[in-house]
């Protein structure tokens, strides 16, 4: 249903280079493009994820109440996506844990990215 994402950025390189680690993490890979293209990254099943400045030259700014969940295949990977992002210049918005408010076997941590975009990773542990 969801061709794909597009995140602004203030800064195309600094955005790349966090965007490469987090989302490299989580399986996602960045998709080959022309010089001068801003990055797009993807992951079979999941729609295209596109770092663009905004198109009407004014700076880039986040969603209040709005982010981004990745699917993490374990626990370690969200903690090491939480890590890593803290790592590049992001904030913590939620440390890794249970979050038994959304299920019993729901483990996930929040970050934002150095724009300011809310991003998640989360681990759907089975039972």
């Amino acid at each position: 249903m969801i061709s794909h994402i597009t995140l602004g950025t203030n800064d195309t390189a600094r955005a790349a280079l966090f965007y490469d680690a987090v989302l490299g993490i989580l399986g996602c890979a960045r998709v080959p493009k022309p010089e001068g293209k801003p990055p797009a990254y993807e992951k079979p099943g999941m729609p295209t994820i596109y770092l663009y400045p905004p198109a009407d030259g004014r700076p880039a700014t986040w969603g209040n109440g709005t982010h981004i969940a990745f699917v993490a295949p374990s626990r370690v990977a969200v903690e090491q996506f939480h890590a890593a992002a803290l790592r590049l210049g992001g904030t913590c918005e939620g440390k890794p844990g249970p979050r038994p408010q959304y299920g019993a076997h729901y483990y996930a941590a929040y970050v934002r990215d150095p724009d300011g975009n809310k991003l998640q990773a989360v681990y759907y542990e089975a039972t």
